[in-house]
């Protein structure tokens, strides 16, 4: 964390100070006062000056950005990583580069234990109940697809079959895909079984209320 301590005659000089020398504005540090000075007698005895002690405040997405970097570098040489998404509590990451399968892995495998990996990170700089997405290729719009087909598939099978089908395991992200996709489809309900990360999701008629 880059911080600096300045002086100045009032503490918006300190400030200013501080703000040049870190080459830096004002609303990306946070400042503490550390001693508002003192004038002193007549403007001339026992002046003190204001000292300040001014922070940079981190940037969370950037440093999970930075992290990533360093974890693709040792995986695949050569890949880039760009900030293509960023909300409140959300960012999204598209890796580029030649022979990406290996990052995307099976049904996206390796990309998801790299969000995984970029959601601890960030849980250990204190930002807490961010989701990440990592995607590569275009394969996450592509998996979308897929599993919206699945949830409607599953639907139609345990309406033909009055019998609960249930899917494969599958991260929170996905789950959320398919229990989306199926609610439109009318008489079945899902439900997710297991713990992480073999929690998955059971599609049933409406009329079946257990399934074993």
């Amino acid at each position: 964390m880059k911080q600096l301590t300045a002086r100045g005659k009032t503490v918006d000089d300190a400030i200013q100070s501080a703000l040049q020398q870190l080459r830096i504005s004002k609303e990306k540090v946070e400042v503490t006062v550390i001693d508002e000075g003192s004038k002193g007698f007549l403007n001339l005895f026992g002046a003190k000056p204001a000292v300040v002690k001014v922070v940079v405040k981190t940037d969370n997405v950037q440093a999970a950005k930075d992290y990533l970097e360093s974890v693709i570098r040792h995986l695949h040489p050569g890949t880039e990583v760009e900030i293509t998404a960023r909300k409140k509590k959300h960012v999204m990451f598209t890796l580029s580069g030649e022979n990406l399968g290996m990052l995307i892995g099976k049904r996206g495998q390796t990309l998801n234990a790299l969000e995984q990996l970029v959601e601890q990170f960030l849980h250990q700089q204190k930002a807490y109940h961010f989701t990440v997405t990592v995607d590569a290729e275009g394969y996450r719009s592509r998996r979308r697809e897929t599993l919206e087909m699945l949830a409607v598939q599953a639907a139609s099978k345990a309406l033909a079959l009055q019998k609960a089908i249930p899917l494969d395991p599958m991260p929170a992200s996905e789950r959320k895909i398919i229990h989306a996709a199926a609610q439109k489809q009318k008489d079945v309900e899902t439900v997710s079984k297991g713990k992480e990360p073999n929690r998955y999701i059971v599609i049933q008629p409406v009329k079946e209320k257990s399934w074993q």
